[in-house]
């Protein structure tokens, strides 16, 4: 594995967008909320979300869109990938994304059933 690897554990923001390049590899899209649940000085709860733009390719592509929608808690591990782009007004931007690695439901509040994809090769 990368020395940038990350694992991630929240829930699906939007159903996963599944598309195909010209070349007909599947790319899926997904965003991750990651929250963090805790008490500030006034002993009042707080939330703090973070959202995680994830890409999955080929067949982890096409078998999280076939299994996973939006409000699923899922656990994903890959390596971190920092976007950059110029915004409409000309200002640099960028963010840290995920290319995924493995993504998977987390069972603590949920039950799967597994179905095994024989694969080609």
């Amino acid at each position: 594995m990368a020395d940038s690897t990350l694992t991630i554990v929240g829930s699906l923001g939007r159903d996963v967008d599944l598309r195909f390049t010209a070349g007909g590899k599947a790319v899926a899209s997904l965003t991750v909320a990651v929250s963090n649940r805790y008490k500030n000085k006034a002993d009042e709860w707080v939330d703090d979300t973070a959202w995680v733009d994830v890409t999955a390719w080929d067949a982890l592509a096409e078998n999280v869109a076939a299994s996973c929608v939006k409000g699923t808690r899922i656990i994903a591990t890959g390596r971190v990938k920092q976007d950059s782009w110029e915004d409409a007004e000309g200002n640099k931007r960028s963010k840290l994304a995920m290319v995924a690695d493995e993504i998977g439901p987390s069972l603590r509040w949920a039950r799967a059933e597994v179905e095994r994809i024989e694969r080609d090769g």
